[in-house]
């Protein structure tokens, strides 16, 4: 229950710490009249429909399992998490298509950026911390969700840095073009990061099996248990911050029940102290029908 509040915690003030930089970016793009700033300004939109998305997703799939959905409603976080990359692969797309016409056009002139200035500092400064502590609390409760939405605070962080660099450097030359030629970097930074969450959010929706490696704490603990022959048929999959585990192990054929399910009551323990939030499923085989074979 702890980390189901942190974790809304976390999506709220992701909400909220987007919406006034938005509303900073925006204004300043307006005023300057800077590509850069206002193709910026779209990137913290799509962040800002990504963090309202995480907040329904955390919320969500902090319901408790129920008939309906027996293995609980983690899947929410992988959908969210999709949507957010389709979010940022649409507004990196239109970014460069619209730098892309106003080169082709000659559609750009000089501007005092000194406002675009400070308001890229101050939002750099912002999407830092709650970037920060977004990527701890993801951390912490293996959101996908969360973790998704601070890898786009993140990414905004580098793309303003480069805007924040651009406008310098145009306050120092003069150089107009470089503004959407600095949106169109942008919106490539922009893209990959989306590029990446989709697959990765994907993989989850389609029940890929865990990591390699937490496979193999799996397999060590199995395999540390003296009293059984081993195991066969290990699934498993990633919903949300939730593991379901799916496993047959060999025993004795004259082992008692009580002994079959003391063995997989430790086996779950194990499994959960070094993978939290696992939902484990257990089945013994005799380990005698296989040795016949």
């Amino acid at each position: 229950m702890i980390f189901e509040n942190q974790k809304k915690f976390a999506a709220s003030l992701s909400i909220i710490s987007n919406g006034i930089i938005i509303l900073f970016k925006f204004v300043a793009g307006i005023i300057t009249g800077s590509m850069s700033i206002l193709s910026e300004a779209i990137h913290s939109m799509s962040d800002f429909l990504a963090s309202v998305l995480t907040f329904f997703a955390v919320v969500r799939s902090s319901k408790p399992a129920d008939s309906d959905h027996p293995f609980g409603h983690g899947k929410y976080e992988d959908i969210a998490g999709f949507l957010e990359g389709i979010l940022i692969l649409i507004a990196s797309l239109y970014i460069i298509c619209e730098a892309c016409r106003k080169i082709i056009n000659n559609n750009f002139s000089a501007f005092d950026s000194t406002f675009g200035i400070i308001a890229m500092g101050i939002a750099i400064f912002a999407n830092l911390l709650v970037s920060s502590y977004l990527f701890a609390i993801a951390k912490k409760t293996d959101s996908i969700a969360l973790k998704a939405d601070a890898t786009h605070l993140s990414t905004d962080i580098y793309s303003s840095l480069g805007v924040l660099i651009g406008l310098i450097l145009i306050k120092i030359t003069g150089i107009a073009i470089l503004d959407p030629l600095i949106a169109i970097f942008v919106a490539f930074i922009i893209l990959k990061t989306g590029i990446s969450i989709i697959k990765e959010t994907l993989n989850d929706l389609l029940d890929r099996t865990l990591p390699d490696e937490d496979i193999k704490i799996i397999e060590n603990i199995i395999n540390d248990c003296k009293s059984i022959y081993g195991f066969k048929n290990l699934k498993s999959r990633k919903s949300g911050s939730s593991r379901d585990i799916d496993i047959t192990i060999l025993c004795e054929e004259s082992m008692p029940i009580k002994e079959c399910h003391d063995i997989c009551d430790i086996l779950e323990s194990e499994i959960q102290k070094r993978l939290p939030n696992t939902l484990i499923t257990i089945h013994c085989e005799p380990h005698e029908q296989y040795i016949n074979k």
